[in-house]
C-alpha cells in the first residue's frame, strides 16, 4: 500500500509539474546537460586539451562549429568537458550543504530550548559574512582546484538548508503522529528520520534544485577568478576568464561558456518554481 500510494504521489506531482512548460523544458536541459557532462569524452569532436597554433583563434568552420581559442582548441570541445566540471560543483556543494544544514536544522528544531538557540546563533555569525566572499575566502585558504571549491562552495551554502529545515520542523513537531511515535517510546534519530524527514522533503527539494543554479553560477565566479578548476581542465568560468584580454576582438569566446552559464542556472531556477507550484497543494486546482 505505501509503494502504491508513493507511485501515485508521483504521478499526481508529475502531472502537475506537466502543466508548467517552462519547468518540462528546463528539466528537459538540465537532463541533455547531464547527459553532455557524463559522455562528454564520447561524444567531444576532439580531446579539451588538443591544440593546433596555426588555427589560432580561427572562426566558425566545419571542422571547429565554435571556432578555436588562443592555442588552436576545439571551443565546443571544451564546452562540452566544461559541462563536467560546473555541473559538478553545483550538485556536489549543494549534496553537502544539504546534508550538514538538514542535520543542523532538524536537530535544532526537534530539540528546541538552548540546543536551538545555540544553532541559530552560531548560524547568525555564519551568515554575516556574505555567501560569496565566505567560498572565496575558504578556497583561497584550502587552495585553487576543483575538490576545494566544491568544499568552500558547499560550507558556504549550509545556513539556508539549516534554517529552512528547522522551519519545516517546527511546523511538524507538534503533529498527531509524531505524538504517537514519541508514545511508543521511538527514537529520536528514527523519529526525525522517518517522519520528519519525509514530511519536510518538499521545500527542501525547491531549495536544492534552485541551489544547485546558485552553485553553478559561484562555482563559475570561484573559476573564473582563479579558485577552481585550474588549467588545462576546461570549465566555463575559467574559459571566460582566459577570454578578457580579447574579448574586444573575439567576443565569442566569452559568450559561448557565458551562455552556457545562463542557460543552467536559468534551467534550475524555472524547474524549481514548477516544483513549488507542483508540491504546493493550494495549487492543484
Amino acid at each position: 500500500m505505501k509503494k502504491n500510494r508513493k507511485k501515485s504521489r508521483l504521478f499526481e506531482i508529475w502531472g502537475q509539474l506537466k502543466k508548467n512548460k517552462l519547468a518540462v523544458i528546463a528539466l528537459v536541459v538540465l537532463i541533455l546537460l547531464a547527459l553532455l557532462a557524463i559522455l562528454g569524452p564520447l561524444i567531444s569532436p576532439y580531446h579539451y586539451a588538443d591544440q593546433n597554433p596555426k588555427l589560432q583563434y580561427a572562426g566558425s568552420t566545419g571542422a571547429h562549429l565554435l571556432g578555436t581559442d588562443k592555442l588552436g582548441r576545439d571551443i565546443l570541445s571544451r564546452l562540452i568537458y566544461g559541462a563536467r566540471q560546473s555541473l559538478e560543483m553545483g550538485v556536489i556543494a549543494v549534496v553537502i550543504a544539504a546534508i550538514i544544514g538538514i542535520t543542523i536544522g532538524a536537530v535544532a528544531g526537534y530539540y528546541g530550548g538552548w540546543v536551538d538557540n545555540l544553532c541559530m546563533r552560531l548560524l547568525d555569525i555564519y551568515q554575516a559574512m556574505p555567501m560569496l566572499l565566505l567560498c572565496i575566502t575558504l578556497a583561497a585558504v584550502l587552495g585553487p582546484s576543483l575538490r576545494n571549491a566544491i568544499i568552500a562552495l558547499g560550507i558556504g551554502t549550509v545556513p539556508g538548508y539549516a534554517r529552512l529545515m528547522r522551519a519545516t520542523v517546527l511546523t511538524i513537531r507538534e503533529k498527531e503522529y509524531i505524538e504517537a511515535a514519541k508514545a511508543i517510546n521511538a527514537s529520536d534519530a528514527r523519529i526525525i528520520v522517518k517522519h520528519m524527514l519525509p514530511n519536510a522533503m518538499a521545500p527542501l527539494i525547491i531549495e536544492i534544485t534552485m541551489g544547485v543554479g546558485s552553485c553553478i553560477l559561484a562555482g563559475s565566479a570561484l573559476s573564473f577568478i582563479g579558485l577552481g578548476v585550474q588549467p588545462p581542465i576546461p570549465e566555463w568560468g575559467a574559459m571566460i576568464s582566459d577570454a578578457r584580454s580579447v574579448m574586444r576582438d573575439h567576443p565569442t569566446l566569452a559568450l559561448y561558456p557565458g551562455i552556457c552559464v545562463m542557460i543552467s542556472v536559468l534551467s534550475c531556477n524555472l524547474l524549481g518554481d514548477g516544483l513549488r507550484d507542483a508540491l504546493d497543494p493550494r495549487l492543484k486546482n
